[in-house]
């Protein structure tokens, strides 16, 4: 059976609950996978997370299943715009990086990429190294793009690409900005942008929806 949130909701990375995972925006679909403790899938993504009990009154079954919407090429080029349009209006109110969040204002850097996609129907898988393995790999980039950061095996870190060598991402207190920022994926940028540019991985574009596996 499917749920569908009432009210935006943490899921965490354990059963103890002191680590948040992800965030379920009000709409989204859950299912619960066991009882005690609680855990469940986000629908949309196939995420599981721990939810704390006392949140089960924000969940209401869903009259329908999830069905997870096809969208061909060109139709995600086209909304394009308005996903950038969506990170730039994130970074212009007061917010800091969480991880896990994906709900506004606080988000992490692949949690920016999910809401901004899934504010035009869009639904992308979680973390960064999911999205770099289900985008397709570029290599002349283009606005809309991915660009992962990390380590030569994994991205850890993703940002959008604006055209110009800019990019939007949510980065860390760390070695980032602690929210929402433009940077240059160049090393002739300041050290924030120099540090990520040290790490890049490559770039993906969003093709299609993501087509949940269980």
């Amino acid at each position: 059976m499917h749920y569908r949130t009432i009210a935006n909701l943490n899921l965490y990375d354990s059963p103890n609950l002191t680590r948040l995972a992800t965030q379920a925006a009000i709409g989204r679909y859950l299912k619960i996978l066991s009882d005690s403790p609680l855990q469940v899938m986000t629908c949309e993504d196939d995420y599981p997370g721990w939810l704390d009990p006392q949140d089960l009154k924000f969940l209401e079954e869903a009259e329908t299943p999830y069905q997870s919407p096809v969208w061909m090429a060109q139709e995600v080029r086209d909304r394009i715009p308005e996903v950038i349009a969506f990170t730039q209006a994130a970074m212009s109110v007061p917010n800091e990086y969480l991880w896990g969040g994906t709900v506004a204002p606080n988000y992490d850097c692949s949690g920016l990429m999910q809401a901004a996609f899934a504010s035009v129907g869009i639904r992308l898988p979680r973390d960064a190294y999911q999205q770099e393995a289900f985008l397709q790999p570029v290599e002349e980039l283009i606005p809309g793009d991915f660009v992962f950061f990390g380590t030569p095996e994994k991205a850890t870190h993703v940002g959008l690409y604006l055209g110009d060598d800019r990019y939007i991402h949510s980065s860390g207190k760390d070695k980032g900005r602690n929210g929402i920022g433009i940077d240059l994926l160049s090393e002739e940028g300041d050290a924030v942008s120099r540090y990520y540019y040290s790490v890049y991985r490559g770039a993906g574009r969003v093709i299609s929806s993501y087509i949940p596996q269980h």
